[in-house]
């Protein structure tokens, strides 16, 4: 029976994960900060030492073998679940200085979150945050794996949550909001008004679209009209600044604009506009004392303006 060579390293699993990520040798060398010849060596002896090719030559990049794709998968549970482990044990006593990676998704993450992790780091400057902000399917996931201790997020009622304990958070408003002065719409929108309105959304969370198309029709709303997908809230707000559309934004998302008169709310009379956040970890998490410190400061931290959970937790 094969066995793998003892002295395989944790470090050659990192560069042939790049390398299989990034499909080139002169962008991971590019990467790593090192050159190609050393990317190209760690490949090879980690070949020798699996007995097995893991790449093969594609044009100009590289492609995965069949070996070499069931070895990558491998490589990167170990890769993830090693770096978990050392942030867990590097946080383990109160006075530890700790790290932790939270996974968010786009609104939450470059709004509110950041908010409320910068207040925390106030509080213990000698520990390290890193905010992980994407899309709620990949936050997820990334907390699922382990590549994230936890995430602070919005969730659609058909996402996946095996193996994940989700906590509820607050609810935040959802504000139509226009340029200042709009040829769509004036101060109010009513029901009728919604469907025929022109909006802006989001092109990488189907799950924001999921929420706001859920809470429209839970308000009698069965459809509106959307004119344009862009991938952030600030591209979002851009395009309702030059008056192409509106657009639902989270209240934390636009609260200084509105404040500098840049964007403008309208009321949406008899609607009741709201986005469920939660944070999310798997269930068998161990967390370092650092780590149970931020989720708590998080989860306890409600800011000013946000309404306490009024949704039914998913899990």
């Amino acid at each position: 029976m094969a066995r793998f060579d003892p002295y395989l390293t944790l470090q050659k699993l990192e560069v042939f994960c790049v390398v299989a990520e990034l499909q080139s040798v002169t962008r991971a060398a590019d990467y790593l900060f090192v050159t190609q010849p050393v990317v190209t060596s760690h490949i090879r002896s980690l070949e020798e030492k699996l007995g097995t090719a893991l790449v093969r030559r594609e044009g100009r990049g590289i492609a995965l073998t069949a070996t070499g794709q069931r070895v990558y998968k491998w490589a990167q549970e170990v890769v993830t679940r090693t770096r978990e482990l050392e942030r867990e044990l590097g946080g383990s006593t109160d006075l530890a200085p700790g790290q932790a990676v939270v996974g968010s998704s786009m609104s939450v993450g470059t709004y509110l979150l950041s908010q409320l992790i910068c207040d925390f780091q106030a509080q213990r400057p000698d520990g390290q945050v890193h905010v992980s902000i994407s899309n709620p399917q990949v936050a997820l996931e990334a907390t699922r794996t382990g590549a994230c201790d936890f995430a602070v997020l919005i969730i659609a009622p058909t996402q996946n949550l095996d193996g994940l304990a989700v906590r509820p958070l607050w609810d935040e408003d959802l504000l139509l909001v226009t340029a200042p002065d709009s040829r769509w719409v004036g101060d109010e929108a009513r029901r009728e008004d919604i469907s025929r309105l022109p909006f802006i959304s989001t092109a990488n969370s189907t799950v924001m679209q999921q929420l706001e198309e859920g809470q429209l029709r839970a308000n009698g709303i069965p459809s509106r009209r959307i004119v344009l997908n862009l991938g952030h809230p600030e591209a979002q707000k851009e395009a309702v600044r030059r008056d192409l559309g509106v657009c639902f934004f989270s209240k934390t998302a636009v609260e200084r604009d509105l404040a500098r008169g840049e964007l403008r709310c309208v009321r949406t009379p008899g609607l009741a506009l709201t986005l469920p956040l939660y944070l999310a970890s798997r269930e068998d998490k161990e967390f370092s004392a650092f780590q149970l410190a931020l989720k708590r400061h998080i989860e306890e931290a409600r800011p000013p303006g946000l309404k306490p959970f009024q949704g039914k937790a998913e899990a």
